[in-house]
């Protein structure tokens, strides 16, 4: 039995992805303890059970600390325990369903294709929108006292300007990256990320599923 004197730290993120459908503490939480003894028998500790109910194969909770404290001290009633994380966080099962390379290829292709015809398609829209050949004509003829063709220094130094900035923009070609600092898509996702999981945490919460010290279940599972 732990002393008085003991202080468990524990630290969830935000979203946790499991394959085991027995979830235990170990699987969702980062556990720090002076007493080396202690942190294996709380790992152990079961948090909750999946159950398959849904076509995807998927089950997703929001859980509350306060749970994990309550069974923390249900083992160890006078550790103190110190919260280092999230105060509510997703517990996320997915049976793992490993596809072949061929179909990871084929995947990548297609996003990648979709991707391409969507940036040339809205790079030509713009371009139309706002007659960039009316107007680099325009601006040949009225340096250079002739009529252009269309294919000028101008539209060759805009097209290598366009891929520059692009580049510079998204701050990456392929592996590389320009600086250390995240590009404008990972700030975009990081951003969707946070606000699709504090949307998932309030809707499990009002729907009265979240699993807390007030809604628990007794038979230790959950079922979507």
């Amino acid at each position: 039995m732990a002393s008085n004197s003991e202080t468990i730290y524990i630290k969830a993120e935000r979203n946790i992805e499991v394959t085991n459908p027995q979830v235990t503490l170990g699987d969702v939480l980062n556990l720090e303890c002076s007493n080396p003894a202690v942190v294996p028998k709380l790992k152990a500790i079961k948090l909750l059970t999946f159950h398959h109910t849904d076509k995807k194969n998927q089950n997703r909770t929001a859980v509350s600390v306060l749970r994990v404290i309550q069974l923390i001290h249900e083992k160890y009633p006078n550790i103190d325990v110190q919260n280092l994380g999230e105060q509510d966080f997703i517990v996320t099962y997915e049976e793992q369903q490993t596809a072949g390379g061929f179909i990871h290829w084929l995947k990548a292709a297609i996003v990648v294709l979709i991707s391409f015809i969507g940036a040339a398609f809205s790079i030509m829209a713009f371009n139309n929108d706002v007659d960039v050949t009316k107007m680099f004509g325009q601006i040949y003829q009225l340096v250079t006292g002739t009529e252009s063709n269309g294919f000028t220094i101008l539209e060759l130094t805009y097209s290598i300007g366009l891929i520059i900035g692009i580049l510079t923009f998204f701050n990456h070609f392929g592996k590389k990256r320009f600086s250390v600092d995240p590009t404008p898509m990972e700030v975009e996702m990081r951003l969707y990320e946070n606000d699709l999981q504090t949307t998932l945490i309030e809707n499990i919460s009002r729907k009265g599923k979240e699993l807390d010290v007030d809604k628990r279940n007794t038979s230790g599972s959950y079922r979507t």
